[in-house]
């Protein structure tokens, strides 16, 4: 018994080392968009039906707690900013916060 479980042991480690996971890892599925989407709404703390001003609220909320200076860490606002780009990207207004003012394009007053 003890040499099957040696056995399956080495075997675990050598699929670790070869793909870079364990090999029950490969038996979790992987989150679908909306599962995505419910995990982002649920970390800045917004309504499904949130516009992009909410969406900023919140996120500039939730990175004031976790920011490094603050004793947060680097991996907390790298979720909190994956967390604000997902939502954005979803609202069906994509590029309104793109704008270009073609009056000051080009234009100079000296």
């Amino acid at each position: 018994m003890l040499k099957y479980a040696i056995i399956l042991l080495v075997i675990c480690l050598i699929w670790r080392w070869a793909l870079g996971s364990w090999p029950w890892e490969a038996l979790r599925s992987k989150p679908t968009r909306s599962q995505a989407l419910f995990k982002a709404r649920k970390l800045l703390g917004v309504e499904e039906n949130a516009d992009r001003d909410q969406i900023k609220a919140a996120h500039k909320r939730l990175v004031a707690m976790v920011h490094p200076d603050r004793g947060g860490s680097n991996s907390a606002m790298q979720e909190a900013n994956a967390a604000r780009d997902l939502l954005l990207e979803e609202l069906p207004d994509k590029g309104a916060d793109i704008r270009v003012d073609a009056d000051s394009e080009g234009t100079s007053q000296d």
